[in-house]
């Protein structure tokens, strides 16, 4: 297995990163994960601009441009014989001396790599989250930051109680998304989506359903997830339907038909 490090590509096990990277000491990094099918990255436009906007906020420079970055996903992709993948970008700001500052000097690390496209998962049983939440105050809630960990402890709680999936709480209570997607619920006939203020991801594929039908965005209360018609997650590996929040079961607990209604929707291009 291959990868593509800092400019080249090499073999997973003779690949290196500095210990003092601060990505690894500090979580200052960024990651995206991009569906590539038929050999290309879906949607490739609208994650990168995220990446950029996301190291912005870090202060960390991104160290190729976007067609370079493109080219180095092609090869990464022939060398590992891949059409069809799931390809990991991960950005940081590159190794350091022990501090919180970073050095006045910095050389970010680039990594990239690919996996074969997972299976998909089955609907979702979701879980109110009560061990963590979500800091919609914290501009860290607008970027795929690698500090990670209250998704880390949501979608373990969810296991824990029972459920595969973990719905995350703002810090006043409302819903902002759930451990791995963004979430979208319909009632009577209308789409609702938490608004990014409220602590959602700006997801890729999130935007693209804003762009393809109507959507409402406002706050969304768990009880607004009790009544649902019917719940939809979405992520940039695709879409997923929800059948039960709570062990109550989601209108009919069964996949409801607006979420394959989106998929044809948004095909081909659906991630």
């Amino acid at each position: 297995m291959r990868v593509w490090l800092d400019g080249r590509l090499q073999e997973v096990e003779t690949a290196r990163i500095d210990p003092r990277d601060r990505g690894f000491t500090l979580g200052d990094g960024l990651f995206e994960t991009v569906r590539i099918a038929r050999g290309d990255p879906q949607r490739f436009d609208r994650h990168l601009a995220r990446l950029r906007r996301g190291a912005d906020l870090l202060g960390i420079a991104v160290p190729v441009s976007d067609a370079e970055l493109r080219g180095a996903v092609a090869d990464l992709c022939a060398a590992e014989g891949m059409a069809d993948a799931v390809l990991r970008i991960t950005l940081t700001q590159g190794p350091a001396a022990r501090g919180l500052l970073p050095p006045p000097q910095p050389a970010p690390t680039l990594l990239l790599s690919v996996a074969p496209v997972p299976p998909p998962l089955p609907p979702a049983q979701l879980i109110v989250a009560r061990d963590t939440r979500r800091n919609e105050l914290s501009p860290l809630s607008r970027v795929k930051s690698l500090n990670y960990l209250d998704n880390v402890l949501a979608r373990r709680e969810a296991e824990r109680r029972g459920g595969n999936e973990a719905v995350l709480l703002n810090s006043v209570g409302r819903v902002a998304e759930t451990s791995i997607a963004n979430l979208f619920l319909v009632r009577n006939g209308q789409l609702v989506t938490p608004p990014v203020a409220e602590g959602a991801l700006p997801g890729v594929l999130r935007a693209a359903i804003l762009e393809a039908q109507e959507v409402i965005e406002q706050p969304v209360e768990v009880a607004d997830l009790l009544a649902a018609d019917e719940i939809v997650l979405s992520n940039s590996l695709g879409l997923r339907p929800v059948v039960s929040l709570e062990r109550l079961p989601v209108g009919d607990g069964q996949p409801g038909p607006f979420c394959a209604a989106l998929a044809r929707r948004l095909s081909p291009t659906a991630e």
